[in-house]
């Protein structure tokens, strides 16, 4: 976690000193919010469409990803992300069916965002059965060459009742 804060206040730094100012006006405001939104909403098509494998496109591909879950760290890096799915997810998660809600985006820099939601997951697993799932996720977004993509995420879950 200390990683990670510094690392985002490193590039927060680095995108500052190469700004002409220090804070975004109006418009890049709008437009870091509403492409990362975009993203968002792809990433819900993406992995209700093609699965948990479609999850690698929108992971940064860096050493400094890292995704945890109820407050555990579960991938300390991209590699270990990218294994997991590709060898172990994949095979036990058959479907998912992501809905995000109440989208929350909040552009730190032209570059950087925090993203925040809601969220509703019904998971096939390999027999068939369909587990419902409710939580909340949180993450940093950073605009890569090739877009959008999560740099850091965090998703807690609700017990189920």
């Amino acid at each position: 976690m200390v990683r990670v804060v510094f690392l985002l206040i490193l590039v927060g730094l680095i995108d500052s000193c190469n700004s002409d100012s220090h804070s975004l006006n109006l418009q890049q405001t709008s437009d870091v919010r509403d492409s990362v939104q975009l993203m968002a909403a792809s990433i819900a098509h993406s992995v209700s469409q093609n699965g948990p494998a479609a999850w690698l496109q929108y992971f940064e591909n860096t050493p400094g990803f890292s995704m945890a879950s109820d407050g555990q760290l579960v991938f300390p890096g991209i590699d270990t992300a990218a294994h997991f799915i590709n060898n172990i997810l994949v095979k036990s998660m058959y479907k998912i069916n992501l809905r995000w809600s109440n989208i929350r985006v909040d552009p730190l820099t032209t570059q950087l965002a925090s993203i925040s939601a809601g969220f509703h997951e019904d998971i096939t697993d390999s027999t068939g059965k369909t587990i419902p799932q409710d939580g909340y996720f949180t993450g940093i977004a950073h605009k890569t060459p090739q877009g959008w993509k999560l740099f850091n995420a965090h998703w807690s879950s609700r017990p189920a009742h």
